[in-house]
């Protein structure tokens, strides 16, 4: 039997320019501030294997603190076993992070699938049954600032209409941390008036908004404007299926709740409760590949599109093999500041906003497991931090 016998994490830092944090929590709390430099971290993780194979996979939005403390604590229990019994593994680890959120998994589930393509020379895509070679995208905007990026509903629909002149076919809105119902109401409109009604739109509150109510009133400039979804609107957090259900039952644009409901029984219970109309999943934030596919096939069983959340190889290989899901989301994007993710390919992978075709798609990486290539000397270069597990010590 083939055995994981080394695990290693490469916590690293870099920095993003034109972008500062709104609050100390820099995950996706940012925004334009010409001239600002701050400081990201991420971390990467290597599982190598007694046969000489080995999975990489580097973090992009899931790479934070809990995540990172979560998998240090799963990789002893990971070590010696065949990476190729990726749903023992899930399994067990599920069971392991009960107590937690179930985060931390999601890079060590990726790595194994990545190692596995590479001992298969198959891609994941391959691996979990090809549906589509090109996604389509959509542009999701950093949230609203008032320092001359993004500051007015005129500037947010300035910026559709040259994503629009890209290529792509769907924009979303992250209006303002202010959480002011009738300020979010006025980009979601005068968005709509900007681009006219050849562009799928979408609006996502990230739970700023501060009640029911506001989130209802700013439901109503949804319907209003012809909205393809409205997400998380309000502080509930996005985790209340009940108060969802009746915000439904109220307007007529779709909702797409379920980024903060963690895995999949949770999420089926939400979609049974009838708190959304499509399913969001991620597999950094969802317990990896393993997890991402059974809650779209769970989704599939229910008749509902799956949407994927956020940006990555391991997303678009999720992506390309189901056929219930819409839009790739470009996330973040803006008029004068790059992506936070990290520059860490040299294969020619991109997820910043010049990512797509003219047809407003990206590809499915095609090579052997997630199918780029790492740049080790630049993570090498500006890691901070590495924790080492290995059955030989």
């Amino acid at each position: 039997m083939t055995a994981i016998n080394r695990i290693e994490f490469i916590d690293f830092e870099y920095e993003v320019t034109n972008l500062a944090a709104h609050t100390e929590h820099t995950h996706n709390h940012v925004a334009y501030r010409k001239g600002a430099k701050m400081k990201m971290r991420k971390f990467a993780v290597v599982i190598e294997a007694d046969d000489g194979s080995r999975g990489e996979y580097v973090t992009m939005w899931g790479g934070q603190r809990p995540s990172l403390a979560q998998g240090m604590m799963l990789a002893p229990n990971v070590l010696g076993r065949d990476p190729a019994m990726r749903e023992d593994i899930y399994d067990d680890c599920k069971r392991l992070l009960h107590h937690f959120d179930h985060m931390g998994y999601a890079p060590i589930d990726i790595a194994l699938w990545d190692l596995e393509g590479k001992r298969l020379n198959a891609s994941i895509q391959r691996l979990l049954g090809g549906y589509r070679k090109r996604l389509p995208a959509y542009a999701s905007t950093f949230h609203g600032d008032h320092a001359g990026g993004l500051d007015s509903p005129e500037a947010f629909g300035q910026f559709a209409v040259q994503c629009r002149e890209m290529g792509y076919k769907g924009y979303k809105i992250h209006g303002w941390f202010d959480g002011d119902k009738k300020a979010e109401s006025s980009i979601i409109l005068e968005t709509r008036k900007a681009v006219g009604d050849d562009m799928d739109l979408m609006y996502d509150g990230a739970c700023d908004l501060k009640t029911f109510a506001d989130a209802l009133y700013v439901g109503k400039a949804c319907d209003e404007a012809n909205y393809f979804w409205y997400e998380d609107p309000y502080r509930d957090t996005g985790i209340s299926a009940f108060s969802h259900k009746k915000l439904r039952e109220m307007l007529k644009t779709p909702l797409l709740i379920g980024e903060h409901v963690r895995s999949l029984e949770p999420k089926a219970d939400f979609i049974m409760a009838g708190g959304t109309d499509f399913v969001r999943v991620d597999p950094e934030y969802d317990m990896g590949i393993t997890g991402a596919i059974k809650t779209a096939r769970m989704a599939e069983a229910f008749g509902l599109d799956v949407e994927i959340h956020a940006v990555g190889p391991a997303h678009r290989h999720v992506m390309g093999a189901i056929r219930n899901s819409n839009y790739y989301e470009v996330a973040l994007v803006g008029p004068d500041c790059p992506n936070v993710i990290p520059p860490v390919y040299t294969c020619g992978y991109s997820d910043q906003i010049d990512c797509i075709d003219a047809a407003g798609t990206v590809p499915v990486p095609e090579g052997p497991g997630l199918g780029v290539t790492y740049d080790w000397d630049w993570i090498n270069k500006h890691a901070v931090q590495r924790h080492v597990y290995d059955l030989k010590r």
